[in-house]
């Protein structure tokens, strides 16, 4: 129950306005920041890479499982993640987000401290937004990042005989999913790692320098994303399980629940790791090789991905699909 001072009561204009007041100053790139019909980026490399996420309730985040300032954090997260998939820098972000008239203002300012947090971090800067009345929250976020003048990674450059390489750990939020739909709080770091995903958004560019052939954001699944890459660039990929690492938490917590760890870090999403293709004698610091990428065929030209020589129907998430 409401117990402070609501949106409805507030009205649109004042929030907007308390909204543009704690944004407060942007960054060097931001020559109009919010306040008019539109912002405006400086981008001197003449390029601007865009993405967008939709964050709905009830299907991507629940208010008594996650804070207001934990979903701020996931939806920045997980919109600057996909521009270090692509090698660039993240340079701003606008929102659009609709409230139930009953949400208080105290929400909406705690979900801004997260959503702020997590774009400053990445190094970006909120530039504007839209606010709408709804029955339930949603919240969308385009994400704007700048190349440097360097060509973009996509997904449909990976070659035979390069190594696969991922950059963080994968099945951690898996893992604290199931911990919550349980009605567990603990392990902490699990539900953390549900709760706010940390991918390392440097490690995008840093690869683009290092030669990275493909590249994309897990968040639907290792071995999901990794078909995605696969089929894009016309090869298999080959993962070896066992160079993939299965934190301590994941382990004991699959075994509590009588689980193999590895159905949470094949197929588990919500971590937003990158995984990436190199030539061999690439691979920069903070990524680790689990696998190769090798010619499709075999028997079978249809297989998109392989688990230590294997072929396998990838698990993960995906809309629209039972």
């Amino acid at each position: 129950m409401a117990t402070g001072e609501t949106v409805g009561d507030m009205g649109e204009i004042a929030l907007v306005e308390r909204i543009r007041v704690a944004v407060g100053a942007s960054g060097a790139q931001v020559e109009v920041g919010p306040g008019d019909d539109a912002a405006v980026l400086g981008v001197p490399d003449g390029r601007m890479v865009v993405t967008t996420d939709m964050l709905v309730e009830g299907r991507h985040f629940r208010r008594d499982w996650s804070s207001a300032e934990d979903i701020g954090h996931k939806a920045a997260a997980e919109n600057l993640a996909d521009l270090a998939a692509m090698g660039a820098r993240p340079v701003g972000i606008v929102v659009a987000l609709a409230l139930p008239e009953s949400t208080e203002v105290a929400w909406v300012d705690s979900f801004l401290d997260g959503l702020l947090a997590e774009t400053r971090r990445g190094g970006a800067a909120l530039v504007g937004g839209d606010l709408v009345s709804g029955n339930q929250v949603v919240v969308s976020v385009t994400a704007l990042g700048e190349l440097d003048g360097r060509p973009p990674v996509l997904r449909s450059g990976s070659q035979i005989g390069d190594v696969v390489a991922l950059c963080g750990e994968v099945g951690r939020a898996a893992a604290g999913l199931a911990v919550l739909s349980r009605g567990f709080r603990s392990p902490r770091a699990l539900v953390d790692a549900h709760r706010r995903p940390m991918p390392d958004y440097a490690a995008g560019p840093r690869a683009a320098l290092a030669g990275a052939t493909a590249m994309l954001d897990v968040s639907d699944g290792l071995l999901l994303d990794a078909a995605r890459l696969a089929r894009a660039s016309g090869v298999c990929i080959d993962v070896d399980s066992g160079a993939l690492p299965i934190p301590e938490a994941v382990q004991t917590t699959a075994a509590a629940y009588n689980l193999d760890p590895l159905t949470w870090v094949l197929g588990g999403g919500d971590d937003h790791a990158l995984l990436a293709t190199f030539g061999a004698a690439d691979v920069p610091d903070g990524f680790a090789v689990i696998g190769r990428v090798i010619a499709r065929g075999d028997g079978d030209e249809s297989v998109d991905v392989r688990v230590d020589g294997e072929p396998v129907t990838p698990q993960g998430y995906e809309h629209f699909h039972a």
